[in-house]
């Protein structure tokens, strides 16, 4: 029992003996600094050390952006912003195919086909070939002309153009100067108006946009077609020259094409000019002077 209480006050006494820690400088022994410490002291202070080490580190890790360098560590943040991206990845898709449908449906208006509302299979997995175009004959053009001409934009009109307001918003720019000779009436099948003006005279944009169509129509003669924001399109027909190719982009009151006389349809020179909205043909005269 002695040696147990002998030994324990020993270890305590050594655990709080004081020592001196002392420096001093090397060349002239001149004492510089002095501590006095214990073992308990020199635990205490580095196991204190240790310990705010320790915390200091977790709080790094946790709190700031410090963790993200860490290999395999998830950050919350980061999957927010991949789901976001997906989601937008997905939304953006979408639009890409609801666009593909409506320059599908275009193209089947301008060809006289019915609009379809989903998107053919067979277009969905179309790569995109080129083809070598063969040389075609002055009759094979003829006939091309004649049976794409014989339904081009024959829509069927709707009783009432609930959407035509909107094109209020827009400031249109008259294609050409001049007199009108033939009005709007979509119950004889004219779907625009016809204006006079003098020979050669410059066929102007009347929107921003976009040359949907640019050829010779057996019926129309030189046609243009302009593809305007929110589904509007503008046709322009009986030209003697066109100015503008598919796919260029043109600025509203840019010229586009010449007067003419051509197509079958012609009596005279002037301009055919249509206005379709959503797939309905309106009036030009109720948002352009002539």
């Amino acid at each position: 029992m002695a040696r147990k209480t002998k030994r324990k006050s020993g270890f305590f006494h050594k655990l709080h003996a004081k020592y001196r820690l002392v420096l001093m400088n090397d060349e002239t022994l001149e004492k510089k600094i002095s501590f006095r410490l214990t073992r308990f002291n020199v635990f205490l202070f580095f196991g204190t050390l240790g310990i705010f080490l320790v915390v200091a580190t977790i709080y790094l890790i946790a709190f700031t952006p410090l963790k993200e360098y860490i290999p395999g560590y998830a950050d919350f943040n980061t999957r927010q912003v991949l789901r976001e991206l997906m989601l937008r990845a997905d939304s953006l898709e979408r639009d890409l195919r609801q666009k593909d449908l409506y320059i599908h449906n275009i193209r089947n208006i301008i060809e006289g086909r019915e609009p379809e509302e989903i998107m053919p299979i067979s277009l969905l997995n179309q790569e995109n070939i080129d083809f070598e175009e063969l040389p075609r004959s002055r009759e094979d053009s003829l006939l091309r002309a004649e049976i794409e001409g014989q339904a081009q934009y024959g829509l069927w009109i709707s009783e009432e153009l609930s959407m035509t307001q909107s094109i209020n918003q827009f400031f249109f720019f008259p294609p050409v100067k001049g007199i009108i000779t033939n009005h709007f009436d979509p119950a004889n099948m004219h779907f625009g108006v016809d204006v006079v003006a003098d020979r050669n005279e410059a066929v102007k944009a009347t929107l921003d946009g976009t040359v949907l169509f640019s050829s010779w129509t057996l019926e129309t003669g030189y046609t243009i077609g302009i593809q305007h924001s929110n589904n509007l399109v503008s046709i322009y027909k009986h030209n003697s020259t066109l100015l503008k190719p598919e796919g260029s982009p043109v600025k509203a009151g840019e010229v586009i094409a010449i007067i003419g006389d051509t197509g079958l349809y012609s009596t005279g020179t002037h301009l055919h000019f249509e206005l379709w909205f959503n797939g309905n043909p309106v009036n030009p005269l109720d948002y352009i002077i002539f």
